[in-house]
């Protein structure tokens, strides 16, 4: 026998029962004289008449309860339908049943409060990264128009402004390739690839980038093959080696190792140059985060790179944690399932 039906089955009898014994106690207390069968029947339609009392006050006090709950959830839904998400409804009803489990109303308002927040914030930020560039492709077009210029402050000028419209156009790019990833529409195509041979065509495409800086190159990538989507995996290369030639000063050096530990690939990418916070290194895959800003102004990020990293290595169930110090270097360390 189901435990709900027993205890139901229970409360019925219990509840019976008090009835009962009231019916009976209220015809002793009229003291009337009556025969022993009248006095039966008398107690039992008094019994039936206090069942039907408490039930009519229980039924007409729940109706009550329940119709305010109702203009409130209501009333909450228009406010959330204008905007306001600082809605809190109180459903302690002291047992549970369908009106408590509307108490869920809470958790989704509280919810759509969190992600109207992140989504001012986007808004915030993608609004400040255009007006950087903007304003400066702005400034410097009206100053070309002076004819007192050289010909070497003019080109300064149009180098400046090729500049901020390529920082434009990829900030345009990563933010339609962050919104693409965290879609469910994203084309996803895992195959056999070897990390290693992936990784190390990444490396010899930067070679411009680093042979510039002087930076030595320590290498170490043993034979691995691992079932991803090679382009998407690309791109994680791409922005994390780049990143650690922009931040190693000249003649510093980046290394970078592969090799299968159990069943999973490790990849380490280790760099000598500025480092990153210990406060930094908590929201450094943060949407438009910049880990110090005042350094970070002369290297045209937008902040999204680490953010389509994680999102991407995510997808393939894996891991990435950050090690750094300041002037020390920075070790990002990639975990990634073989199978």
């Amino acid at each position: 026998m189901n435990v709900s039906f027993f205890k139901r089955i229970v409360v019925f009898l219990t509840y019976t029962s008090v009835c009962f014994s009231a019916g009976y106690f209220i015809i002793q207390l009229l003291s009337v004289r009556i025969s022993g069968y009248v006095q039966y029947l008398a107690t039992i339609l008094t019994s039936i008449a206090i069942m039907m009392l408490t039930g009519y006050l229980v039924h007409t006090f729940n109706h009550n309860k329940r119709s305010n709950i109702y203009l409130d959830i209501i009333d909450a839904l228009r406010k959330i339908a204008n905007g306001d998400y600082n809605v809190q409804l109180d459903f302690n009803t002291g047992k549970k049943n369908e009106m408590t489990e509307i108490s869920h109303f809470n958790h989704m308002a509280k919810q759509l409060k969190q992600m109207e927040e992140m989504r001012q914030e986007f808004i915030s930020n993608v609004s400040h990264e255009i007006q950087s560039p903007l304003t400066s492709i702005v400034g410097f077009a009206l100053a070309l128009q002076s004819n007192k210029l050289t010909k070497d402050e003019s080109n300064h000028y149009l180098h400046i402004i090729e500049t901020e419209s390529r920082r434009l156009s990829k900030l345009s790019d990563n933010l339609l390739k962050l919104t693409s990833l965290e879609s469910e529409h994203h084309p996803f195509e895992r195959a056999n690839c070897r990390l290693d041979q992936q990784i190390r065509s990444i490396i010899l495409a930067c070679e411009p980038n680093w042979l510039e800086k002087e930076l030595e190159m320590d290498i170490s990538l043993e034979k691995v093959s691992i079932f991803v989507d090679a382009d998407l995996m690309s791109q994680v290369w791409t922005n994390l080696i780049h990143n650690s030639i922009k931040f190693t000063q000249h003649n510093g050096t980046i290394t970078i190792s592969l090799q299968q530990v159990d069943n999973q690939a490790k990849i380490t990418i280790s760099d000598t140059g500025i480092g990153i916070s210990e406060q930094d290194q908590f929201h450094i895959f943060e949407r438009f985060y910049k880990a110090d800003l005042a350094r970070e102004r002369t290297k045209s990020g937008s902040g999204l790179g680490l953010s389509i990293v994680k999102r991407i290595i995510d997808m393939h169930d894996g891991s990435i944690t950050v090690k750094s110090e300041l002037e020390k270097g920075t070790t990002f360390t990639i975990l990634l399932p073989i199978s």
